[in-house]
């Protein structure tokens, strides 16, 4: 079998809850042996819901493929281990809130002491420097600080007030970043010798996804964007996306509305854009008699841009992502259950998901005794 891009490398993984598990397991997924130091309580993630056999899903979707340690880092013996394990790595991940690794002593100015060619990546919500990188920071609270929330307020005209938080977009991106942060660093350390210390903040990653909102800040007089937006169809919602020029004449003669061609309102794309809340209502005039299916069928045949709206589940089992083997298993007692690969993949196939999550403290006595 070909070699996985990392394998060799030792990560030291001092990471709880989303952001920094999620970028230490996709480094397990290249493979990369991933060390996960918890307390004898073990990361919090492990005891929430939804369970299967005994144990949480959530905390195998984010930490299937690693190895797991417990020590007690307070203790003599405990990081007198860890700095072990810190010497015979490559990279160490954390995402403490700033200080607290400072004070165990695990810090970068102090492991690099003793690992000169050290990568650490540091990931928090605020970051490292600055006025509020003390504050405690989940995502919720990030997509509120970054703007996220607000701008997409802003586009949504029936809403009142900022909508909930059900998705933890900042973790996922933070865990993104930091990962490629990370390559980065070790394409670094190969070419000219040296580590690096990584300073990954849930809030730049934000800021960093509102490409086009930033500049409007900047720049507020610009005409306001057009929104692909819903539009019923007989049993549910469909978004159509008719961005060309020959996309829009294509979704007019599929639609059996060819005079719309002809029509002043949408000639041109700079024209429709003026008048898009008409566009709108007149692709729903259509699709409103169809059923969702039925109208992404038609619309697909013809090459114009479209998708019925999904569930998760229906997503997961789409076919196209059976073609592509997205979702791997995660073996348990109860049958297993699924968690998606990296959203990238290897042409030799070496990238995915080990299909075990690690029992809390199942690999301490095999990872220690080397250091006895």
């Amino acid at each position: 079998m070909p070699t996985p891009p990392m394998a060799g490398l030792r990560v030291i993984d001092f990471t709880t809850v989303i952001a920094g598990p999620y970028c230490a397991r996709l480094l397990a997924d290249c493979g990369a042996e991933v060390i996960k130091i918890e307390s004898d309580t073990g990361d919090q993630i492990r005891n929430i819901p939804p369970m299967s056999d005994g144990a949480s899903s959530y905390f195998a979707h984010l930490n299937c493929g690693k190895k797991s340690v417990v020590l007690d880092l307070r203790s003599d013996a405990g990081h007198k281990a860890v700095l072990g394990l810190v010497e015979s790595a490559d990279v160490v991940v954390e995402n403490f809130r700033p200080g607290v690794m400072s004070r165990l002593g695990l810090d970068y100015t102090q492991l690099v002491a003793r690992k000169a060619d050290l990568v650490y990546c540091a990931i928090s919500g605020f970051g490292q420097t600055g006025p509020r990188s003390l504050e405690p920071a989940y995502a919720p609270i990030v997509h509120a600080a970054g703007g996220l929330d607000l701008a997409q307020m802003g586009y949504q005209e029936e809403l009142s007030r900022p909508e909930k938080c059900g998705i933890f977009t900042a973790d996922v991106l933070a865990a993104l970043y930091a990962f490629g942060a990370i390559q980065t660093a070790l394409l670094g350390r190969e070419r000219h010798g040296v580590g690096q210390f990584i300073d990954v903040a849930m809030i730049d990653s934000v800021i960093n996804l509102l490409i086009y909102e930033t500049q409007m800040a900047q720049f507020p007089d610009a005409p306001p964007r057009i929104l692909f937006t819903p539009t019923r169809t007989a049993d549910g919602f469909i978004i159509v996306a008719p961005i060309s020029q020959r996309a829009f004449e294509d979704m007019a003669d599929t639609m059996n509305h060819p005079e719309w061609k002809t029509d002043p309102r949408f000639l041109t794309a700079l024209i429709r854009r003026e008048n898009w809340d008409d566009m709108i209502a007149a692709i729903e005039s259509w699709t409103s008699v169809h059923t969702s299916h039925d109208a992404e069928t038609k619309l697909i045949a013809a090459g114009i841009p479209c998708s019925r709206y999904r569930s998760v589940g229906e997503a997961m089992n789409d076919p196209q992502s059976i073609a592509r083997g997205l979702m791997a298993t995660v073996q348990d007692g109860a049958g297993g259950f699924q968690v998606p690969n990296p959203p990238f993949q290897f042409g030799d196939g070496t990238v995915g998901v080990t299909p075990i999550a690690p029992k809390l403290g199942e690999h301490t006595e095999e990872l220690l005794a080397s250091f006895e």
